[in-house]
């Protein structure tokens, strides 16, 4: 692998974010074989891409897990992720966007923002990462330049820069028009990609409208460009290049390119635009923590002479190295055989091994600096989003937030002697995904495992058997459901046990309403010092656990504040256990005359479908109890936007292949959480509780 000299400003950490199938592998792998990285262009549909190297991303041309390469362009390091566009690995794309200065979020010339872009577009707007857009598949028939540029406007709310126009659309897409040097860029047809002509534009009043609107937005973000403009003086290209790069790194701008990357067409500008305009990790703000000791606010420079902080970004389990932890170093540097302090757990942990990433290739090295992206081995009990740091000052980075999951399945083993081997492989699994979830319902005695979407566990049952050798039994799909409130109530509980020597005793007084933004609000409305302030955690405490378990049918609350206004304490029983179980039990019994309520799961559904199906598939909607938002047309296909409850749509993909003879197809993202209907509600009653059930 390349060795290159270290410098922090000619470092550019970067992922390819998107809808499903907008590119992003392919996109990828254009870009590693232009820099040098790979010597044959792989392709997602014959499952050779460098980047999904897993065999159930190869088997069905899908990206799983986020990848990590380094490459090299014009002497700048190039750190890349390629992300997955489908929802149900959405964590992949919150983690990687947590530790990237910079993202390209590729879109399709034909069909343009599509749901899931929105909520990529959303989750770097949470994180403040600058952003280039690529309109991907130029080529295509249908690609409409001028249709995306309406389609970004409406649907992501911004004003996008464009840099760049198409030279031709659909099957006589040629290349691109530089409007800041003003060079077109061809490419001959069934070419690799490496040859191309640069020439002189020939400037015609439709270039010359998009030249002059790109310098005045320019411009106007520039005070001493907006001089010169105004005094009519010349106005250089690298001072245009500057203020563009400003205007991003501060999220002013989102410059516009094109291209196709199955085509090889438009990657060598992309990759210019990259080092040009996405930041450095010095161009960002120093990152922000706390110091564990006093919790007061920390910030680290970008630079290899402040004190060491890391994230831990994600955790792999390989299986000739054991675990992998992928970090990304802020601040400080780590080298290899050296310990670090995990600030998270408040422990010592010794770095064994430092790799250099490559998909699931790997080169050592002797150590990581600020601003680079690699992998440590070593580690025993780091995780996910935990913080690497100097133990002489110390620093706890803000963790990484993931979605609940929404579906749940029983899992068993079909020989009770894989049992053990069973938990081994799903508790691997919980390390590396924080959006799968495993728990053993002592009820049924089943051992349940969550996740993100039918996809999600499909995949995990599939990893169970190709990496772990276990062969295993799936249950019905299961729809994580909420319950909530609909009422105010006030509710009083006490705990108290005195037989002679040291009791128990605690005694709250609750108000418990519902709310609609947050999962749960504690407020202490205590006065006068009725509860010491030492026991007012632990009726948090008891209230939170009782949460978990729900207030009828044993689904998790949702929706509710509490607020602690009353109860008394004895001087010697009173205790943090005794407070626990007064607040568990007040909630509980208070939750239950707040007319409480079953939610489900809706999911925002995006269909795409030939025109003479959509009457059918408009019929199915409303038969699964669905509401059709929108319809749009898309060249020859409609799209079709609804709300349909996650519990109606098991077993819709097979259905929509078998009414469109395979040509529809779905995507979905969660929604909301939205009241159960009676009729169905008292459908689940009857199968969680019995016939004689009631609410």
């Amino acid at each position: 692998m390349d060795s290159y000299e270290y410098n922090i400003e000619k470092i550019r950490n970067i992922g390819f974010i998107a809808h499903i199938d907008a590119g992003k592998t392919t996109t990828t792998e254009r870009v590693l074989y232009y820099t040098g990285k790979i010597h044959r262009l792989g392709n997602v549909d014959e499952g050779t891409t460098t980047m999904d190297y897993m065999i159930q991303e190869k088997e069905r041309g899908i990206t799983i897990t986020s990848a990590v390469t380094t490459c090299f362009w014009k002497d700048f390091i190039i750190n890349i992720i390629d992300t997955p566009g489908h929802v149900d690995f959405t964590a992949e794309v919150e983690r990687s966007l947590r530790v990237l200065d910079g993202v390209i979020v590729i879109l399709e010339g034909v069909t343009g923002v599509q749901p899931q872009t929105e909520t990529v577009w959303r989750q770097a707007s949470k994180y403040k990462v600058p952003r280039i857009i690529f309109v991907n598949k130029m080529d295509r028939i249908g690609a409409n330049f001028k249709r995306v540029v309406d389609s970004i406007k409406e649907k992501l709310n911004i004003n996008p820069l464009l840099i760049q126009l198409p030279v031709g659309e659909e099957e006589d897409f040629e290349g691109i028009i530089d409007l800041i040097e003003m060079k077109k860029y061809l490419w001959e047809k069934g070419g690799m990609g490496e040859e191309y002509t640069v020439s002189d534009v020939e400037i015609d009043s439709f270039i010359n409208e998009y030249r002059n609107q790109l310098i005045e937005r320019v411009c106007e973000s520039d005070d001493i460009l907006l001089e010169k403009y105004l005094d009519g003086e010349k106005i250089e290209n690298e001072e245009i290049k500057k203020a563009i790069r400003n205007g991003t790194n501060r999220g002013y701008f989102f410059p516009l390119t094109f291209g196709s990357s199955l085509k090889n067409k438009g990657i060598q500008p992309l990759l210019d635009a990259i080092v040009d305009y996405l930041p450095s990790p010095v161009d960002v703000p120093p990152i922000k923590g706390y110091n564990p000791e006093n919790n007061s606010e920390v910030f680290r420079k970008p630079s290899v002479d402040e004190p060491l902080s890391a994230l831990i970004f994600k955790v792999q389990n390989d299986p000739y190295i054991g675990q992998l932890h992928y970090i990304r170093i802020y601040s400080g540097k780590i080298n290899s055989g050296s310990y670090v302090y995990n600030s998270t757990l408040k422990r010592k942990e010794r770095v064994s091994r430092i790799l250099r990433l490559h998909a699931n290739k790997r080169e050592d090295i002797k150590e990581l600096k600020a601003g680079e992206l690699g992998g440590i081995v070593g580690l025993k009990d780091s995780s996910t989003g935990d913080t690497i740091c100097d133990e002489n000052n110390p620093i706890v980075l803000e963790q990484i937030v993931f979605p609940e999951p929404v579906i749940s399945i029983a899992i068993e083993p079909k020989s009770e002697s894989e049992q053990d081997k069973l938990s081994l492989a799903l508790r691997k699994f919980v390390l590396e995904d924080p959006t799968f979830k495993l728990r053993f319902d002592e009820e049924s005695g089943q051992t349940i495992i969550s996740g993100m979407g039918e996809l999600h566990l499909e995949i995990i049952v599939d990893r169970l058997t190709r990496e772990f050798g276990i062969s295993a039994r799936v249950g019905k799909p299961e729809v994580n459901y909420r319950e909530t409130i609909t009422k105010e109530v006030i509710e009083e509980g006490k705990y108290i046990k005195q037989s002679g020597g040291k009791g128990l005793y605690g005694h709250v007084v609750l108000k418990i309403f519902p709310v609609k933004e947050e999962k749960f609000i504690f407020k202490n409305k205590i006065k006068g010092g009725a509860i010491p302030d030492e026991f007012i955690p632990a009726v948090e405490e008891g209230i939170k656990s009782s949460l978990e378990t729900g207030i009828v049918l044993g689904y998790p609350a949702i929706n509710i504040g509490v607020e602690l206004i009353d109860g008394s304490y004895h001087p010697v029983d009173s205790s943090e256990i005794a407070y626990r179980i007064a607040a568990s039990k007040a909630f509980k019994d208070g939750a239950k005359k707040a007319n409480p309520i079953l939610l489900e799961p809706v999911m925002e559904v995006e269909i795409i479908t030939p025109e003479e199906y959509l009457g059918d598939i408009l019929q199915g909607i409303s038969l699964r109890r669905g509401k059709v938002n929108n319809i749009e047309l898309e060249a020859n296909l409609r799209i079709v936007i609804a709300h349909i409850p996650l519990s109606e749509l098991f077993g819709y993909a097979t259905e929509l292949r078998s009414l469109s003879q395979g040509r529809a197809s779905y995507n979905m993202q969660f929604s909301s959480y939205e009241i159960v209907p009676q009729a169905v509600y008292e459908k689940i009653i009857k199968r969680v509780r019995g016939m004689d059930a009631v609410f």
